[in-house]
């Protein structure tokens, strides 16, 4: 019978389930040990927890069939097996056979929570690494510089690849006299014939607005760059390019290097003088004028008055002295001299040997080149686009016109003007054309970037405030002045004075000017019995010549008439032909323009009959050398090339994107530097050879200079500087 709280279970029975409680009381006894070693606790929670329900497994291992205490090891095996096929933590759904299970049951909840709050946070922290790697490979796939969709830019076909060729072939097809239309025509011809038109509709359609154009050119530039861009070809420049020549400085370094020298008053002696003046006097830049120096023999031919010069010091001197005078400040530039030649026939100054070697390494860096061509028909050395970094060619002559006036002038002409292209192109990297009546040549443009001497604006001033008060400032008629040679325009003069000499009864002209030509020029005024009155040439700012109220200028082969300018300055009507070498006058109101003989009559009856105009302060300021030197700097980007602000477009040099847009680029080599390369190569080859520099008409002995120009210039002989080895 059952008794209360009496044991009745065998003895082997309660045997076992003591021990069982022992085990039971180890392992949580273990547990709380555990738990206060916070240290081990990541080892602990690697190992799986053990659930209540195993340890009545192990209870019944521990009890055989027939009551006897022993232990079944295989029966406790497959308690082990049977947890592991179940899963560690899987809970019995049956309830708990011991008094101890519900006790058991709440010393696990703590470290099951932890155990689920770390394999959270374990699972979160996978799942963030790996979107950190997905957002990675994106942003490098959207870095790539492979192109995205290089398979879609179907390659250039033999027609591209030929209207290319053509169109960089333009210098080349400018020494042949082929003219630009017909390259183009060509260029358009070939892109019309293209096999493949989706590769320009898929351009068409990926560009931006502004980088559409209907010109085939264009169209062929932005098929060139995408092709290169899907490839990623980079072109690094090379062949003929040698990079930077001049390590660039805070202050920079400007050459002006001209063909003429005062005392001899010529637009090429006293402009580019003017110029130095003006940019030393901003002291942004160190400024250096290299003029030619003459021996004696050569003065007394060139010079007036037989002014001559035993040393270029004394003729720094004089032009110092001179300049100083009418700019009305101290200058601080540079004067240098190269041996120079006078010639006779050209009534013009050649260099002798190569003048760039005159300008040391260390201060070749810009270099404006006054008469470009007139520099370098002969010159025979370094290449000034290559020892200097930004070379700038101001074009004041048209040789031309000159050279037309010769026997078989056009003849000589037609060799001229390409001898004139091949060396602007192959020297300078940018042109000035002074007006419209100068040769179109590469890479140049037209702007008037001279000014008078301030001594004229203040003339005009002058007489302008005696005018204001009352005085009668201008009693004389009308003049010319000019050096007295036929292409000065003495020629067109006593033409249209013979012609119209019963129009203009009554009119006097004087003349004031010395040159070859003058005893020819006078015997024929006195032949026609024309109205002319000779004197000697003077300087045009002359006291005696500020009384004239009207200046008459009839030439067609000036450029751009000095002489004309500081008649306006001084507040003087000029009566000038209607050429392309007077546009910049004509915005003056005292400027009379004629487009024939009869209208020449009337603009000088109008000039005669009425007082000019005084000029505006702003008509004063265009003339003056403020202006010129302003319009200078913007014109030839020296004003970038100082602030070291260049254009990207001219320094890029290769294909790329900008904002998903492509941009037209010179990514394959330029064929234009190419071209220019070669012809400046044949032309040194050609200026190297004695006997085809004497039959283009130079001047014997000037491929180098002599033993006069080494004595007088403190130069290494001839001999030294250039050796004849194996003599």
């Amino acid at each position: 019978m059952a008794g209360f709280g009496v044991d009745t279970r065998p003895a082997a029975a309660a045997a076992g389930e003591g021990a069982l409680s022992f085990i039971s009381r180890s392992l949580r006894e273990d547990l709380r040990l555990i738990r206060a070693r916070a240290g081990e606790l990541e080892t602990f929670l690697s190992a799986p927890v053990p659930e209540p329900d195993l340890f009545a497994r192990l209870r019944r291992a521990y009890t055989s069939p027939a009551g006897s205490t022993r232990l079944d090891l295989s029966a406790i095996g497959k308690a082990f097996e049977a947890e592991v096929g179940r899963g560690w933590g899987a809970r019995a759904k049956a309830g708990w056979k011991w008094e101890e299970e519900e006790e058991d049951a709440g010393v696990w909840d703590p470290i099951r929570a932890v155990k689920a709050r770390l394999r959270d946070l374990d699972r979160r922290r996978q799942d963030q690494a790996s979107d950190v790697l997905h957002k990675v490979k994106l942003s490098l796939k959207s870095m790539s510089f492979a192109p995205e969709a290089s398979e879609e830019v179907p390659p250039l076909d033999l027609n591209e690849l030929l209207a290319y060729f053509l169109k960089q072939s333009g210098p080349l097809f400018d020494q042949l006299g082929i003219k630009r239309d017909v390259c183009d025509k060509l260029v358009e011809s070939l892109c019309s014939k293209r096999k493949d038109h989706s590769a320009y509709d898929l351009l068409s359609t990926s560009e931006h607005s502004s980088f559409r154009n209907d010109n085939a050119c264009d169209e062929l530039d932005l098929r060139i760059a995408s092709v290169l861009q899907s490839t990623g070809h980079n072109y690094e420049g090379g062949f003929w390019d040698e990079g930077q020549k001049y390590d660039v400085a805070d202050k920079r370094h400007v050459a002006i290097v001209t063909t003429a020298s005062l005392p001899w008053m010529t637009g090429t002696a006293v402009n580019p003088l003017f110029r130095a003046a003006y940019l030393a006097k901003s002291s942004k830049q160190y400024v250096t004028l290299m003029v030619p120096w003459l021996c004696k023999s050569d003065q007394e031919l060139v010079y007036p008055n037989n002014m001559t010069f035993s040393s270029p010091e004394d003729q720094e001197t004089y032009i110092r002295d001179w300049l100083e005078e009418r700019v009305g400040f101290k200058t601080d530039f540079k004067i240098s001299f190269y041996p120079g030649k006078f010639q006779k026939e050209r009534r013009s100054i050649i260099p002798a040997g190569d003048t760039s070697q005159f300008i040391p390494s260390k201060e070749a860096d810009i270099a404006i080149l006054e008469e470009p061509e007139h520099l370098n028909w002969y010159h025979h050395g370094k290449r000034w686009t290559d020892k200097f970094n930004h070379v700038v060619g101001v074009v004041h002559t048209n040789y031309l016109e000159y050279i037309k006036r010769e026997k078989n002038g056009a003849v000589q002409a037609f060799f001229v003007k390409h001898i004139n292209n091949l060396v602007a192109r192959a020297y300078c990297h940018k042109i000035l054309r002074l007006s419209g009546a100068t040769q179109d040549l590469a890479r140049s443009m037209i702007c008037n970037v001279h000014g008078v001497n301030p001594k004229f604006l203040e003339v005009g001033e002058r007489i302008a405030a005696e005018r204001e008060s009352g005085q009668q400032s201008m009693s004389k008629g009308a003049y010319f002045l000019g050096k007295m040679v036929w292409a000065k325009g003495y020629r067109e003069l006593i033409d249209l004075l013979a012609k119209h000499k019963t129009d203009l009864d009554g009119f006097k002209l004087d003349v004031y000017g010395n040159g070859e030509d003058s005893v020819e020029v006078q015997s024929a005024a006195k032949k026609l019995d024309l109205n002319l009155n000779f004197h000697k040439g003077r300087d045009h700012a002359d006291d005696s010549l500020h009384g004239y109220k009207v200046f008459v200028n009839p030439s067609i082969s000036d450029v751009l008439c000095t002489a004309t300018a500081e008649a306006l300055a001084m507040g003087k009507f000029v009566v000038c032909a209607d050429h392309p070498s007077n546009d910049f006058f004509r915005s003056f109101p005292n400027c009379l323009t004629y487009t024939t003989s009869e209208d020449f009559v009337a603009k000088v009856k109008e000039a005669m009959t009425r007082d000019p105009q005084p000029l505006t302060p702003e008509q004063r300021y265009n003339l003056s050398w403020e202006a010129a030197t302003q319009r200078f700097m913007e014109h030839s980007e020296l004003d970038k090339v100082l602030s070291n602000s260049t254009d990207s477009a001219s320094t890029s040099g290769r294909a790329n994107s900008v904002d998903g847009k492509m941009r037209k680029s010179a990514s394959l080599p330029n064929m234009s530097d190419i071209v220019d390369g070669g012809l400046a190569f044949a032309h040194y080859c050609f200026t190297g050879n004695e006997l085809l520099r004497l039959s283009t008409g130079a001047i014997p002995g000037t491929l180098n200079y002599n033993k006069q120009h080494s004595s007088d210039l403190h130069l290494l002989p001839p001999q030294v500087q250039n050796p004849v080895y194996g003599w």
